[in-house]
Formats: structure tokens, C-alpha cells, sequence
């Protein structure tokens, strides 16, 4: 496996208006790791991962997958699986028939609809109306989707919202066996606990970068716990904690 990095941030900088919503970030993502994007809602996260996935232009700098910008990617829809807000079911459809006319969309065999929607549990309800669906469920064909071309990376915006701790245990097990299959998986996560089970690398932004490395050694091989080193380099927030 190569060690150059799938992603990289390069003094990333985006601004609206007179409002800096990310501030000279760099940080890479090495191949094969489970990475977690942290920081409270307005961070700068989704900013970040849109600008990383050309749907946002940066004010300033430079973010590459696989050392190419996004737009510029070959065949960028089928090495990339992105699961994030806004990234709606198909109206009207079942969850069978939405994920079928995604992967007609990408030009996919069919038989790959049935293997997604049976990995991510949901071949039992796959016949079912979206609309019908519980958050969790949601989330979970929304990984489907993000599964469909095979991809060696995977970009997940806040994937456990809506799971209860059942969906959250299946999805820690879920992006590992993902990791262990060789692919790499970005996801941000405001579940501090829960990342500090899931993930390799951890980065923590607020507007800029605070940290970028290492689980083990941010947390001393496990002696300071997540929560209290993400306050000690992020600050305490409204409340005392990360609003999402």
C-alpha cells in the first residue's frame, strides 16, 4: 500500500464575507486509516470535507484526494463513497428502488444494490417506503449509497446521528472491517466516546487546526481520555462540551 496521502489539506482557508469559517488548515489522511474530523458545530468540519469534495471553492489553499483536486479526479464518483447532509433518499421510493437508481446513476450492475443494502442490514426492509424510514435507517442507506462503486475512501459527515447504541456499536464494527479491507475512512463525529473507539488519527479543528496525528498519542496510549485532551486544545464550550 502506497504511503502517500488520500487526503490532504493544504493552508485551507474559507471565508463568507467578513466570517472565517476555516483558517489555515493542513492536515493529511494516510491510507487505510480510520480518521476523525472533531470539533464543535461551527468548527468548520462540513466546510472542510465540502471543500475537499469540490462542492465549496477555498478562499485560500489547497485540498486533494489521491493529489488531485476533486473536480480533476478520474473517475472520482466510483474511488470516493460520500455519505453527508442534504444527500437525500430518492423521494417517492423505496430504499431498493433509490439505492437502484443510484447505482444506474454511476453505472453499476444491479446485482450490487442487493450486496450494499444486505451489508448495511437493511435487506429485510429494502422493500419498504423511505419515507417510512427512522433517522437510523436513513443513515444506514445513506451508507449504501456511499458503498455502491466499491470506494477506496470513504468521506462520512456525522454517520451515527440517529442510531441508537445497537446501530452505534453495528457502525463501529462496520467502518472497521472497512479499514481492514484496505480502505480509508474520514468521518467527523461529535460521539467523543465513541471515536475514541472507532478511529486511528484524530483531527481537531476549531476554524484552524489543533491537532492532527495519532489516537495513541493524543490520549498517551490510552491514559488521558479523549473528551478531556479535545477540551484541553479546543476550549471549553458553551455548556462545557462540543455542541455537534
Amino acid at each position: 500500500m502506497s504511503d502517500n496521502a488520500v487526503v490532504s489539506f493544504r493552508g485551507v482557508t474559507k471565508r463568507f464575507g467578513s466570517y472565517t469559517a476555516v483558517d489555515d488548515l493542513s492536515f493529511d489522511v494516510r491510507p487505510g486509516r480510520i480518521v476523525g474530523l472533531l470539533g464543535r458545530n461551527g468548527a468548520g468540519k462540513t466546510t472542510s470535507l465540502r471543500i475537499l469534495l469540490g462542492l465549496a471553492a477555498p478562499t485560500a489553499g489547497s485540498a486533494t484526494v489521491f493529489g488531485h483536486r476533486y473536480a480533476d479526479l478520474p473517475g472520482a464518483t466510483h474511488r470516493i463513497g460520500v455519505s453527508m447532509d442534504g444527500m437525500a433518499p430518492v423521494p417517492g421510493t423505496s430504499g431498493r428502488r433509490g439505492i437502484a437508481i443510484w447505482a444506474k446513476t454511476l453505472g453499476l450492475p444491479a446485482a450490487r444494490v442487493d450486496e450494499v443494502l444486505e451489508r448495511v442490514g437493511l435487506a429485510d426492509k429494502a422493500d419498504s417506503p423511505v419515507k417510512g424510514y427512522s433517522t437510523g435507517m436513513r443513515q444506514r442507506l445513506s451508507l449504501a449509497v456511499a458503498l455502491l462503486a466499491d470506494p477506496e475512501l470513504l468521506v462520512l459527515d456525522e454517520p451515527a446521528n440517529g442510531l441508537d447504541p445497537d446501530g452505534i456499536a453495528w457502525l463501529r464494527h462496520m467502518l472497521r472491517s472497512l479499514a481492514d479491507e484496505g480502505r480509508t475512512v474520514l468521518v467527523s463525529s461529535h460521539l467523543l466516546a465513541e471515536v475514541e473507539q472507532t478511529v486511528d488519527d484524530v483531527v481537531i479543528m476549531q476554524q484552524t487546526l489543533r491537532y492532527a496525528g495519532p489516537l495513541s498519542e493524543l490520549t498517551s496510549n490510552g491514559a488521558d481520555r479523549l473528551e478531556d485532551r479535545f477540551f484541553a486544545l479546543a476550549g471549553a464550550g458553551k455548556g462545557g462540551g462540543p455542541d455537534a
